[in-house]
């Protein structure tokens, strides 16, 4: 399959300087929540510093000419429950990205007993997008291995937040077992432009899942059109 891909100048240009130089904002949103044992967990922050260190990961974060990535990253579960692993950095070199892998090898979990509210953690993704820089794009990638239990449900996320202009893709954990789970991520969770469910058959499988769904969200032009 060949996939032609081009650039909408227009609209980069009616963007602020800003959001012409940054092309999207990226938030990695990492499940911790009580169904993620301690083995599970490891193998979710080994599998984002693998994604993080695939050459053709970085590529795609560094590709030149096309503007920046903007990528922070945080953790949550129960309905207070958010910590912020790496705060918003502008991914200009190769040097970024493994100061963004340092913060995920030093960070203590904050948590392993708590439920799981997305919509709380959802709020808090947009509240960081309001702090964050101005980008082209935003999208949020929630990664999870369940369905919401505590709080109010993504749909209340959505309504007391502005998120025009805002993707959020889910990386679903055990979603081949549980196709129930991964219907709920397509019918609740995921919003917004081109928005998509990844999934992977278990935490052994987080790292190849997370470089797919890096790769395709890091794509840094529209796609108008495939030839196959």
């Amino acid at each position: 399959m060949v996939r032609l891909y081009a650039l909408t100048l227009t609209a980069l240009l009616a963007l602020p300087a800003q959001a012409q130089s940054c092309r999207l904002a990226l938030q990695l949103a990492l499940d911790v929540s009580s169904s993620v044992d301690a083995d599970e967990y490891r193998l979710q922050m080994l599998g984002n510093v693998a994604a993080l260190r695939d050459p053709d990961v970085r590529a795609a974060f560094l590709a030149p000419g096309i503007g920046t990535v903007a990528l922070s990253i945080f953790e949550w579960s129960g309905r207070w429950d958010q910590q912020q692993i790496a705060p918003w950095r502008m991914i200009k070199s190769e040097d970024d990205l493994d100061a963004v892998i340092a913060m995920i090898e030093a960070n203590s979990r904050s948590t392993n007993e708590a439920p799981t509210s997305l919509g709380h953690a959802l709020s808090y993704a947009a509240r960081q997008f309001l702090e964050g820089p101005q980008c082209a794009q935003r999208t949020v990638d929630v990664s999870a291995d369940g369905p919401n239990n505590d709080g109010f449900p993504a749909s209340s996320a959505y309504i007391a937040y502005d998120w025009r202009g805002i993707t959020v893709n889910a990386l679903v954990v055990g979603g081949d077992r549980q196709p129930e789970l991964t219907a709920y991520y397509l019918s609740d969770v995921i919003r917004g432009p081109g928005a998509f469910v990844e999934v992977a058959s278990d935490y052994a499988d987080y790292t190849r899942a997370l470089r797919r769904k890096l790769l395709r969200e890091l794509q840094p032009v529209l796609l108008l059109g495939e030839l196959r």
